[in-house]
């Protein structure tokens, strides 16, 4: 996770905030969020939390928590109107990517493995090669 965070904020605009977990996505009392990665406005964060939805949410799967990130985590992200998701899976190295559409439901934009990339453009252009997420692992 830590060489997503780098990768992504080597990209990052400067009015944006690539932020690790734990920081939690509160839009309202009963509804309460923790992304693994988030990108969000600055002028949307508070010391705590982030009240609106992110720019981006990233879930780095786990046998423990591969099916909540894929069903209950992205039906969340999705009502929330976080405009992109993407979820990686560390074996084998892979990167989906998800966009909501004008209808308010993700669409998979790019599934990419091991040494292909990614050349995002939401939230902002970065290349994501999955397999370098992994840096000394990957070997």
């Amino acid at each position: 996770m830590a060489l997503l965070v780098f990768t992504l904020q080597s990209a990052c605009p400067d009015d944006l905030h690539v932020l690790p977990a734990p920081l939690s996505v509160r839009p309202s009392r009963s509804t309460e969020l923790q992304p693994d990665v988030l990108v969000a406005r600055g002028q949307d964060l508070t010391e705590k939390l982030l009240p609106v939805a992110p720019m981006l949410a990233v879930e780095v799967l786990s046998p423990s928590t591969a099916l909540n990130d894929l069903n209950t985590k992205k039906a969340a992200y999705a009502r929330l109107g976080v405009p992109s998701y993407w979820v990686v899976d560390p074996q084998p190295p892979t990167l989906t990517a998800f966009e909501l559409d004008d209808d308010g439901c993700y669409r998979q934009v790019a599934e990419v493995k091991g040494d292909d990339a990614f050349d995002a453009q939401r939230p902002f252009p970065v290349r994501i090669v999955p397999i370098e997420l992994l840096g000394t692992l990957a070997g």
